[in-house]
């Protein structure tokens, strides 16, 4: 029986995030197909408990100095010839010293890009632009967002003919629209709770909603913002209309018992989030980041905001006020995920680009 290729994975982190939790629903999906070797650079490995059972996968523990590029790539490419992986991937700018260690190749390489964290929230930092743009010109590079891939044909200059946009997917039976029923009006998010998801612009909103109606806000997730956040609603005298239930193994319940979900990110591509607010059959009220104006069904869209405090807080306030628009736009919403954002679509492309790499 011939052995399944060997995929080496390299996150920053393996905390539960979006990209994780589309990692393991890939490898769930794509069973024996591959073995699968994970590194995490900052030692977080709290996606394993998302992992299915069953597999070929262990974790692989490699030490990463800050600051120190030329040793750690020196020390990645010792690791890559002792591994020797049928292929490498590396998941976003936290990885980038992998993809640099394998230069020249020694194992073919694919590039997956998610997004930016706050320190490109604005713009692009032209050290990196140049770095992205000489240490993936020979790679396969993967994005789920058409915002993203501008950036790495325009702004990067990589070859329109190595980048591929894959759209994010999910389960859409686990996240089918199914209410339950409860009282009064709640809002909700689901994010990691770090400085670019700018959950602080969302109480802020949410204060200025608390004014014009009645309403409960449920944020799920965990990060290190969690107490400051927690001091501002204290501060903004919101605490009572505000419930931190932490990390969620399973958000499908949650989105079941919301009216509306919020996004208050200063920077996001394709967020997983909306993907399942929308098979859930939700309204959403978000800044207009990334590709958010382009998932959300067109009735959607004028709920929308810039981002800023105010906008943000009259999107609720709007769609707070009508229950039949939110009814219709969360039909139009599950309608398009369907349409769009199915899990077989998005594991099928990804399958086919293993392979293809791998070959």
């Amino acid at each position: 029986m011939a052995v399944a290729p060997c995929l080496l994975h390299v996150f920053s982190t393996f905390a539960v995030g979006g990209a994780q939790r589309r990692f393991a629903a890939l490898t769930a999906a794509l069973g024996t197909r591959y073995r699968h070797l994970i590194t995490a650079l900052d030692g977080n490995y709290a996606c394993l408990s998302h992992l299915a059972t069953g597999l070929d996968m262990r974790c692989e523990p490699i030490e990463m100095a800050k600051g120190a590029t030329l040793g750690n790539v020196s020390r990645f490419r010792r690791r890559l010839r002792e591994i020797s992986p049928d292929a490498l991937a590396t998941y976003n700018w936290g990885s980038i010293e992998w993809a640099m260690a394998n230069i020249p190749r020694l194992a073919p390489h694919m590039h997956v890009e998610d997004g930016f964290g706050p320190e490109e929230r604005q713009r692009q930092l032209p050290r990196r632009v140049l770095t992205r743009r000489l240490v993936l010109a020979r790679s396969t590079v993967v994005v789920p967002s058409r915002t993203l891939q501008r950036i790495a044909t325009e702004t990067w200059r990589l070859d329109p003919r190595r980048v591929h946009y894959v759209p994010n997917g999910v389960d859409l039976e686990r996240f089918a629209a199914i209410p339950t029923a409860h009282a009064g009006l709640v809002i909700g998010t689901v994010a990691a709770l770090r400085g670019e998801k700018n959950l602080a612009r969302l109480m802020r909103a949410f204060r200025r909603v608390l004014d014009v109606v009645p309403v409960q806000l449920v944020i799920a997730g965990d990060g290190p913002e969690r107490p400051s956040l927690e001091q501002l609603g204290a501060e903004l005298r919101v605490t009572e209309h505000v419930r931190f239930i932490g990390h969620l193994d399973d958000p499908a319940p949650l989105y079941r018992e919301l009216d509306m979900f919020v996004l208050s990110s200063d920077t996001e591509q394709m967020p997983l989030s909306v993907i399942e607010a929308m098979a859930s059959g939700l309204p959403i009220a978000a800044t207009a980041v990334g590709d958010v104006a382009a998932m959300v069904s067109r009735a959607n869209q004028p709920f929308l905001a810039a981002l800023d405090d105010a906008p943000l807080a009259e999107a609720i306030i709007a769609l707070a006020r009508d229950a039949g628009v939110r009814a219709q736009i969360g039909a139009a919403n599950r309608a398009k995920a369907v349409a769009e954002f199915g899990a077989d679509a998005m594991v099928a492309a990804w399958q086919r680009l293993f392979d293809d790499v791998v070959a």
